[in-house]
């Protein structure tokens, strides 16, 4: 199997964090986006390689790989024209050949157990992970009949489907997803200028290939600031309870997520607090907050906010949103 990553999405909706890093290396619970991901993904049996789809922020993708997994096979493939996430796909078609594969957004982040993938698939062609969702009107959904989808709507008005698709793909044989997606282009079926895979997977049940919808146990939304709290929230309680040992004059409310060379002083963190490595927090109170490497806060009471690498903060208030390499005075 090979695992095609599409990362190049400029992440627009959580600036000011992603004016100076890809949106795949915003951190959460202390990891980042793609490496609670690629955690996952390497659980899977026989990868033959991994195929990022980058944009011109790929260096950063391209680094931070090599150093956190220096022993996997990578490739990087830039997408220069912005077509869409369909198109973003095509691109690795000539590194597939003869490969199924496993297609992985990076908008959000899954738990489930992939290693039931040959289950799961046995008598079909690809299967599209899906999650029962109330607000089926938000998603493109799924329609089945007999375990295997038979169409699939984009935001529904009516009430046909609640199985959301997530953005996690397997194609048992991928030059039929590549050949559909080719189908796409030269008709040119386009949403909003751009390709996208759920038009590809039409054609391929239009031509027969049976495709089934298994659901996922959680679905990790890490788009939106509010959304990426919240999954902090969920990953803290699930799986982390991490304690810094220099903490002085402080209460730690669990469950946080506290790294390497943190200090803390005359504070209260928690609970749902992570701090990156080497920051230090004196004098404050701090829950529900994501708090990225190198940052000093001084004398605040933080809720519901995010502070990027290097900065700097004094004074007192409620909440922030501040990007990397900031200095605030209040």
């Amino acid at each position: 199997m090979k695992i095609i990553l599409p990362v190049a999405g400029k992440g627009t909706r959580l600036r000011p964090h992603t004016f100076t890093r890809a949106k795949s290396l915003v951190t959460v619970a202390g990891k980042t986006v793609i490496e609670h991901i690629m955690n996952n993904l390497l659980k899977i049996k026989d990868i033959e390689g991994f195929i990022f789809i980058v944009d011109e922020n790929g260096d950063q993708i391209k680094d931070f790989i090599s150093k956190k997994y220096p022993d996997i096979k990578c490739n990087y493939i830039i997408q220069e024209d912005r077509k869409g996430p369909a198109h973003a796909v095509y691109l690795a078609k000539d590194m597939v050949v003869g490969s199924d594969i496993l297609i992985v957004f990076n908008d959000t982040m899954f738990i489930t157990d992939l290693s039931q993938i040959p289950i799961l698939s046995k008598n079909l062609d690809g299967l599209i992970y899906s999650k029962e969702v109330e607000d089926y009107k938000r998603f493109g959904v799924n329609i089945l009949k007999d375990g295997v989808i038979v169409d699939m709507v984009e935001k529904p008005d009516k009430p046909i489907s609640n199985l959301a698709q997530v953005g996690l793909y397997y194609i048992k044989d991928s030059k039929v997803l590549m050949d559909a997606i080719c189908e796409c282009i030269d008709n040119n079926l386009v949403v909003k200028g751009e390709y996208y895979l759920p038009q590809a997977f039409k054609i391929m049940i239009k031509n027969g290939l049976k495709l089934g919808a298994p659901t996922i146990e959680h679905w990790l939304d890490c788009g939106t600031r509010e959304t990426l709290l919240e999954t902090n929230k969920f990953l803290l309680e699930r799986f982390n309870n991490n304690f810094s040992n220099k903490c002085k004059n402080s209460v730690i409310v669990s469950p946080v997520y506290i790294d390497k060379g943190v200090d803390i002083e005359n504070s209260v963190i928690g609970p749902y607090v992570s701090i990156g490595e080497n920051s230090k927090i004196s004098n404050s109170i701090i829950d529900n907050s994501i708090i990225n490497n190198n940052t000093a806060v001084e004398r605040m009471i933080l809720s519901s906010s995010l502070l990027g690498e290097n900065v700097s903060i004094e004074g007192k208030t409620n909440s922030f949103d501040i990007g990397d390499n900031s200095i605030i005075k209040l």
